[in-house]
């Protein structure tokens, strides 16, 4: 008897050694909770792949696809047809009716590739590649064969049961979230603070976010885009949680006591302290950040250094060697670049300085911040009144 199922492939967590339950259950359990509301489905554990099942009847691949590919750790999925009966005949027949199934109106030539875990089939890889073979070119004549370029491979792996396909849906790779701890990441809404979130959640960071609101200076509609890019984040995460902070007060209090070439250095310094008590809270163990080297005058390496030096846990810089092409790049590819230039602007953005100081000294920002008397209870009142958003 054939049925649809859905093969899942990882990679790097198939080298975990001892831990690689650990992380293929996480796996696992992240694939259940994303069919979950779509009905009865089942996944299997097989050497070096997961099978999803759909015990309700026949499995749509259209719906059950984008719910699977997208998570992370899973470096792409196979729309197969499985069979138990895995005597060669039957074997034939199952790749006659999935290219029937797939047609062959885009295909001139092929080939057969067999994958044998069960080492007990009487039959080897290339007997079972070359019979099959010889029965696709008497079933399908229009067809030839081509065992170095071919437009169509069909793939046999013969495990406890017998599974026939032909297609790959590349995924995201890394690992599964939450199997590396959690960091809390400041997002701006611009594009290359979700992507940052995105770069530490596919190496297995539990990542929360934290945003600045500065109402009436940033619309509700600024706070809109940042809650649909981690709502958007959410789709490779399993969940979101993010906090808003109410930034208004303690920006115009720096506004109004800092040198204004130094303000930006002193606003990110005061937002690394807040998301720095806030993942503490959490249990958080890093601070994480869409900088990237020489990008913007704050992001030169003195003003890193600087505002570095006011962080109590680490800060992660996973885009600090990419250029904007780059970060781009992903922004689509994740689909948070449309999201991100909607034309709201930050708080940063609104109280940049004309001509910002690129490279401050960290003594100097300490000295001038020690006599920030009131800073402290600012921080606080923000910390205290910040609103959160589970997604």
């Amino acid at each position: 008897m054939e049925e649809k199922v859905l093969i899942v492939r990882y990679g790097e967590i198939a080298m975990r050694g001892n831990n690689r339950k650990l992380f293929v259950t996480r796996l696992v359990n992240a694939i259940r909770k994303n069919l979950d509301d779509m009905g009865d489905y089942y996944v299997v554990r097989e050497q070096g792949r997961l099978i999803v099942e759909d015990r309700g009847g026949e499995m749509d691949f259209d719906k059950v696809i984008p719910r699977v590919v997208c998570i992370l750790g899973i470096t792409g999925v196979c729309p197969a047809l499985k069979t138990t009966e895995q005597d060669i005949e039957n074997i034939k027949k199952v790749c006659e009716q999935h290219i029937n199934e797939i047609g062959i109106d885009d295909y001139k030539t092929f080939k057969v590739e067999t994958k044998r875990s069960d080492k007990r089939y009487p039959l080897g890889s290339r007997e079972v590649s070359a019979a099959v073979g010889e029965y696709i070119l008497e079933k399908f004549p229009q067809l030839t064969v081509d065992v170095h370029e071919p437009d169509l491979t069909v793939n046999v792996e013969l495990r406890n049961d017998a599974y026939v396909y032909s297609k790959l849906i590349k995924g995201f790779g890394g690992l599964p979230v939450g199997s590396s701890g959690k960091g809390i990441a400041m997002l701006s809404g611009g594009i290359d603070s979700p992507v940052a979130a995105f770069m530490m959640a596919k190496r297995g960071v539990e990542v929360e976010g934290v945003y600045f609101n500065s109402p009436p200076y940033t619309s509700e509609r600024a706070k809109q885009k940042v809650v649909d890019l981690a709502e958007r984040l959410s789709v490779f995460t399993g969940g979101f949680k993010l906090y808003v902070v109410p930034f208004t007060d303690l920006q115009l209090y720096l506004l109004d006591n800092v040198p204004h070439d130094k303000l930006t250095i002193f606003l990110k310094r005061a937002m690394t302290r807040v998301a720095c008590t806030l993942g503490e809270r959490d249990e958080a163990l890093a601070v994480i950040t869409g900088d990237s080297v020489g990008q913007v005058a704050s992001q030169t390496m003195q003003g890193l250094h600087a505002i570095s030096a006011a962080a109590t846990m680490p800060i992660l810089r996973p885009l600090a060697g990419f250029d904007k092409q780059e970060i781009v790049d992903i922004a689509r590819k994740i689909g948070t670049f449309d999201i991100s230039i909607r034309p709201y602007e930050d708080c940063c953005t609104i109280f940049v300085a004309k001509h910002p100081e690129t490279k401050p000294k960290t003594s100097i920002i300490e000295k001038i911040e020690s006599k920030l008397t009131e800073l402290d209870k600012y921080l606080e009142e923000a910390i205290e009144n910040t609103e959160v958003i589970e997604l």
